[in-house]
């Protein structure tokens, strides 16, 4: 039998393609809810947008985890000021390291390298199977939000995250620039393709705000979220503004003290979300 290359509709016993690759978490675990946040290109400020709906979840009394995905490029340890050192048990599972003041629990590379400045040289296989293991042998325990920070583009840790990992939804991430159009159909496509749910568009770096005036302005042209969700049949999220407060909080590692207020709408759609 020939083949058409539509794995849904594949017939063919012989062909790999259509058995699912999803892999099964530890039985310690109960994650009622995964959430992966990604963007066609990278500097879209998409783990900025993963801290910050972590944080807003949890200031809500949710229980949430960070799932670091990107592991040639994270961030999420130096943004909530985790330093390099991981434990286990007997069974060889890894306990995640947890934020202070609200207790998100974080995995990431930069938490199991002793230089977090050291680059990850890893070809592709190598960077799924540490995926499949943050996922698998890490003590995530009960959590209501699992947000996976997921790699730029759509590249093979990103396929490697969808094929196996049980994702809910997907928030994609833009900026207000005329290739955006672009960036996010190379987004939804890979959505599309991997049958995942699309939560919505979060439009990051929208705008700022006068110190002088109080009055927003838009450095990088008008909002584009309304354009492109019609054109994409997307639901607009969030617009979020540059803030370079919540940028010295970040690079001090100290998320947690941040006022994500401005999250609240993206937070209730992800709240929301069946």
């Amino acid at each position: 039998m020939a083949c058409d290359h539509n794995c849904s509709s594949c017939k063919a016993a012989s062909c790999g393609k259509n058995q699912s690759l999803l892999v099964e978490t530890n039985e310690n675990n109960h994650i009622k809810k995964i959430i992966a946040i990604m963007s066609g290109k990278g500097g879209v400020g998409k783990s900025m947008v993963t801290t910050t709906l972590a944080v807003n979840l949890a200031k809500q009394g949710y229980s949430v985890g960070i799932l670091d995905s990107d592991i040639t490029g994270p961030s999420i340890p130096k943004a909530f000021g985790l330093k390099p050192g991981v434990t286990g048990n007997s069974d060889n599972l890894m306990f995640p390291p947890i934020t202070k003041k609200y207790g998100i629990k974080v995995m990431s590379i930069n938490v199991l390298i002793d230089d977090p400045t050291q680059p990850v040289v890893w070809r592709g296989p190598v960077l799924g199977s540490a995926i499949k293991q943050f996922y698998q042998d890490v003590l995530w325990s009960e959590l209501d939000y699992l947000l996976i920070d997921m790699p730029p583009g759509t590249g093979d840790v990103a396929l490697s995250v969808f094929q196996m990992i049980p994702v809910d939804g997907v928030v994609i991430v833009s900026t207000p620039q005329d290739l955006v159009k672009m960036i996010v159909g190379k987004a939804v496509s890979m959505c599309n393709q991997m049958n995942m749910k699309i939560v919505g568009l979060v439009e990051n770096m929208a705008y700022y705000v006068c110190p002088c005036c109080n009055n927003p302005l838009y450095p990088f042209g008008t909002s584009k979220l309304d354009d492109v969700c019609e054109t994409f049949n997307l639901k607009p999220l969030a617009s979020l503004p540059i803030n370079s407060n919540i940028a010295n909080i970040i690079d001090n590692g100290k998320a947690e003290d941040m006022d994500v207020s401005y999250a609240d709408n993206l937070a209730k759609e992800i709240i929301d979300f069946e």
